[in-house]
């Protein structure tokens, strides 16, 4: 078993012989299926004939050896392990490629049946894949979680993996456990330990304060970041996840700053009595793009995360915004009126080589670089619909179809898009996601309504 620990943004590899003390009572290590070596870097064969779509998952609840209080549930560790099955099937259900049945509808397996199922049980109900998993409690206060997923008609294991958390962190093992079924049923990278900053908006629609919060991937943990004594636009999170940056409006003047999750300090980028917009980083974490108008004019200019002497890299008449690099950072895509209406334009990261790449007749606005470099999402300012195209701008395919949807930022897999949709009078918003078939749409819970969804990677 892949065996992990991790505090509440690190992981670290424990030993293989740490891993059998701690489970108590020997954990088989062989391939499940055939001969398949994973150190080999070879792939497993599920069995499964047929669309993911209709693959029928069953996720009872987690076992425990040993039902313990922990302070991340107070009724004790077999209650902690129904939340982990529900969070897991939760995941597993809102991406909609599954059909899973989590472990309210299921009958729960014991300690021993963790590692060699009852597989009358299971086949029984129809399901094609078994998740079993376990949780313990520790002489340091700390959690042991272990996930395993079967194949049915198999009846062997295809990937375990393992992990010890800290209680607070019970549900960032959950979203482990779910990436790692699906990454092995789709060959995708996963994407649910992730987490979301998004813009919190209270008041009335013509007076509203917006605060920076952010949240994990399926709105738990949330958490307000400003006081909204200040107005905050546009956060992103800095490719390593311990930053975000945002827009700030203070005593009427826009700053860009760089916010520290881990610390609380935050640092002054650039600041100017011009109007300025939508900071971005590189893939590097080095740079900083943003908008700014000077005498009528709006650039791109890049600067660096740590602040200093801004660069421009547009120079031409008209209203150039906005700025999403392409994975690898050699390319900038951004949105600008030159031709008289807003289009979308690619450049490279220095500036050169400006393109349109959309035509068609619709406007393009906010564009965002896909992290598999092969789309770009954009709002469709013509019809407020977010739609995708490929980097040359071909292909083009329109995803939602509400009265006001924009400010597409995806998944860090690719597969799935968030935005945020404004309904009609009243003004409310809130956040959304829909998967590149344009289906599975799905509003995402906030506690006040949002807008500037802003999708980070997968934590470290």
């Amino acid at each position: 078993m892949k065996y992990i620990m991790f505090s509440s943004l690190l992981l670290v590899a424990a030993p293989l012989a740490a891993q059998n003390q701690d489970l108590g009572q020997p954990i088989p290590e062989g391939g499940a299926v055939e001969t398949i070596d994973e150190d080999a870097g070879l792939e497993v064969t599920v069995s499964f004939e047929g669309n993911l779509d209709d693959l029928g998952i069953a996720i009872p609840g987690f076992a425990t050896d040993r039902d313990v209080a922990t302070p991340a549930n107070s009724s004790g560790t077999a209650a902690l392990g129904k939340e982990l099955a529900r969070v897991i099937t939760s995941d597993l259900r809102n991406n909609g490629l599954f059909k899973p049945t989590g472990p309210d509808a299921l009958p729960q397996p014991s300690f021993a049946e963790i590692t060699a199922p009852n597989w009358s049980t299971w086949s029984n109900r129809g399901a094609e894949m078994l998740v079993h998993g376990y949780v313990r409690g520790r002489a340091d206060s700390k959690l042991t979680i272990g996930c395993y997923l079967y194949d049915m008609a198999l009846k062997q294991e295809l990937v375990r993996e393992g992990w010890v958390v800290e209680p607070a962190d019970w549900r960032r093992a959950a979203h482990k456990c779910a990436d790692l079924v699906y990454s092995r049923l789709t060959g995708e990278s996963p994407f649910f330990d992730s987490r979301i900053a998004y813009i919190a908006e209270t008041g009335p629609k013509d007076n509203r304060t917006k605060r920076l919060a952010i949240m994990d991937s399926d709105g738990a943990n949330h958490r307000f970041i400003t006081t909204g004594r200040s107005t905050a636009l546009t956060p992103r999170y800095s490719p390593d996840y311990k930053k975000l940056s945002y827009l700030s409006y203070v005593d009427g003047n826009p700053r860009i700053y760089v916010y520290d999750i881990g610390t609380g300090r935050q640092t002054l980028v650039t600041q100017s009595s011009n109007p300025t917009f939508a900071p971005r980083w590189s893939p590097d974490g080095r740079w900083l793009l943003y908008s700014m108008a000077v005498n009528g004019n709006t650039d791109i200019y890049r600067v660096s995360a740590s602040g200093g002497e801004p660069i421009r890299l547009t120079d031409t008449p008209g209203i150039d915004i906005g700025g999403s690099y392409s994975p690898d950072g050699s390319r900038i895509v951004f949105e600008s009126d030159r031709s008289g209406a807003q289009q979308c334009y690619v450049m490279d990261a220095d500036g050169s080589n400006q393109r349109r790449i959309s035509f068609g007749g619709s406007r393009c606005a906010t564009p965002e670089w896909s992290p598999r470099g092969d789309q770009i999402a954009f709002t469709n300012a013509s019809s407020f619909n977010i739609s995708v195209m490929s980097p040359s701008g071909g292909n083009v395919r329109v995803l939602t179809n509400g009265w006001q949807d924009e400010a597409p930022t995806w998944a860090p897999n690719g597969r799935i898009i968030q935005f945020f949709r404004t309904e009609r009078n009243s003004g409310k918003t809130a956040l959304y996601q829909v998967d590149l078939t344009g289906e599975n749409l799905r509003r995402l819970p906030t506690p006040v309504d949002a807008s500037d969804p802003a999708w980070g990677p997968i934590l470290p």
